[in-house]
C-alpha cells in the first residue's frame, strides 16, 4: 500500500515592517547634501572664485552683516509675489473658463496668448518704465505676464477633461447648465487647475526679481534690486543672501500652496497613493 506523502505548503512570508521616514526630512536631506556639496566645491576644492560663488559660511556672513536691509527687501518682494500671483491667478482663471465655454473664443485667442508667452519676458522691462515708470505697477505687470498663461491652460484643460461617466450621471438626473458646472465640471477641473497654480507661483517669484531689476523703488528695494546693488558694489555674498532668501520664501509659498490644495480637494489624495 503505497504512502502519499503531504508537503505542507510554504509558510507565507511576511514583509518587514519598515520604519516610516518623516516626510519633512526628505527636503532636509537634499538641503544638507547641497550645502556640503557647495562648501566642498568652494572652501575644500576651490573650483570657483569666492567673488564668483562665495562659499556657504561667506554668504552666511554676508546675511548677517546686512540682516535688517535684507529683510527688509525680503518682506517688500514676497508681497509683491504673493499679490501679483493672486492677481494673475484670478484673472487667468476667468480667461480660461471664458475659453473654455466658446470653442469661438479658444480659436480666436489661444494663438495670441502663445504668441505672449513665446515672448521673452526681459525684453519688456525698458517698455515697462516708459509705460509705467517705476515701482509697483511695472512689477506687477512682469509678475502677470509670467504666470498667468499656466493658469489658463491648465483651466482649458481641465474644464474641457470632464470624465464622461459624471457628465452623463449630470444629464441622466436633469442637471442644469449651472448645477453641471458648479457640482461636476469644476471640482473635476480643481486638481489640473491647481496643477497650473503649482507651475505660476514660482514664475511670479521670477517676475517680481525681474520687474525689480527694470523698475524697482530705490527707496525700498526688493530682493532683485539688493541683488543689483550689491554685485555692482562687489559684495557678492550679501547677494548671493538675496538668491537663497528668494528660493526660500518661495519653496514656502509653494508648500503652503500645496496644504491649500490638500485642504480644498481631499478627495484626490483619497484616491492617490500620494
Amino acid at each position: 500500500m503505497s504512502q502519499t506523502s503531504v508537503v505542507a505548503p510554504p509558510a507565507a512570508v511576511r514583509p518587514r515592517s519598515q520604519a516610516r521616514v518623516p516626510a519633512f526630512l526628505y527636503p532636509v536631506g537634499g538641503l544638507v547634501v547641497t550645502i556640503f556639496v557647495w562648501w566642498l566645491a568652494t572652501s575644500v576644492l576651490g573650483l570657483a572664485h569666492p567673488v564668483v560663488l562665495p562659499p556657504p559660511q561667506d554668504v552666511v556672513r554676508g546675511f548677517n552683516d546686512n540682516r535688517d536691509y535684507v529683510l527688509d527687501g525680503t518682506l517688500v518682494t514676497s508681497l509683491e509675489t504673493l499679490f501679483g500671483f493672486v492677481v494673475s491667478a484670478a484673472i487667468g482663471f476667468l480667461i480660461g473658463l471664458m475659453l473654455a465655454s466658446s470653442s469661438l473664443l479658444e480659436r480666436m485667442f489661444s494663438p495670441l496668448l502663445v504668441a505672449v508667452n513665446a515672448v521673452p519676458k526681459i525684453a519688456f522691462g525698458p517698455m515697462l518704465v516708459a509705460w509705467l515708470g517705476f515701482g509697483q505697477p511695472p512689477i506687477q505687470f512682469m509678475i502677470f505676464v509670467m504666470c498667468f498663461f499656466p493658469v489658463v491652460l491648465s483651466t482649458v484643460t481641465g474644464l474641457t477633461r470632464t470624465p464622461a461617466e459624471l457628465a452623463e450621471m449630470a444629464r441622466s438626473l436633469d442637471a442644469s447648465r449651472t448645477k453641471m458646472f458648479l457640482k461636476v465640471r469644476l471640482p473635476a477641473a480643481l486638481p489640473q487647475v491647481f496643477v497650473g497654480l503649482k507651475l505660476a507661483l514660482p514664475l511670479a517669484s521670477v517676475g517680481a526679481i525681474i520687474g525689480e531689476f527694470s523698475a524697482g523703488d530705490s527707496e525700498r528695494p526688493g530682493l532683485g534690486s539688493i541683488i543689483q546693488q550689491t554685485l555692482g558694489q562687489g559684495q557678492s555674498a550679501t547677494a548671493f543672501a538675496a538668491f537663497v532668501l528668494i528660493a526660500s520664501t518661495t519653496i514656502v509659498f509653494y508648500y503652503l500652496l500645496i496644504g491649500l490644495e490638500r485642504l480644498l480637494l481631499p478627495w484626490v489624495r483619497a484616491t492617490t497613493d500620494r
